[in-house]
């Protein structure tokens, strides 16, 4: 087991490009997204929506409607436009339902995106991070950025547990299905 962890690609947490990094790990290629490609995304959603306008303010050339220009930090309309655009599709876990409504042996599950309330600095900093899972070789795996190497889960009971215990602290479960 050891060595084929070697094998899995894992990008680590810089700044708060967490969802450039998540993509990077569900796709298991460094070059799948890139910052200015998820740039690009951001600012075409933009230009396409019709209400623009309202996303005016004193600090728009720094805080833009889906990122933040210097530190990242995406939100899931770029994340949904990245992966459509790769031919994936995305849906909302309902999380009425729990993690045992989720086939976690499908076919066209690609992997599962989570999107988690983080605190830092004691709870002064509240924000979200995005953390990927994804079944590689038979083998789950927890690719989060933040972790230092990917972390493998026993079996698919574990990861139902993992995934509950992330609705219950209020994470949004995203399921990318290929076609």
């Amino acid at each position: 087991m050891e060595g084929s962890e070697s094998q899995i690609y894992h990008e680590r947490q810089r700044l708060q490009f967490c969802l450039l990094h998540s993509l990077n790990n569900l796709f298991q290629d460094k070059n799948a997204f890139t910052r200015e490609s998820l740039n690009s995304i951001a600012e075409k959603l933009v230009a396409d929506d019709p209400n623009k306008e309202t996303w005016t303010t004193p600090l728009s050339f720094l805080l833009k409607p889906h990122h933040n220009t210097l530190s990242g930090n995406y939100d899931v309309n770029v994340m949904i436009a990245a992966l459509e655009g790769k031919g994936k599709s995305v849906a909302w876990h309902d999380k009425r339902h729990g993690a045992s409504s989720i086939d976690l042996g499908a076919d066209n599950l690609m992997g599962v995106v989570l999107n988690v309330p983080v605190k830092r600095y004691g709870g002064l900093w509240r924000s979200r991070h995005w953390v990927v899972m994804r079944k590689i070789d038979g083998v789950w795996y927890n690719l989060d950025s933040d972790l230092v190497v990917p972390r493998p889960f026993k079996g698919e009971d574990e990861v139902r547990g993992f995934l509950d215990q992330n609705l219950s602290l209020g994470s949004e479960v995203l399921l990318v299905n290929n076609p």
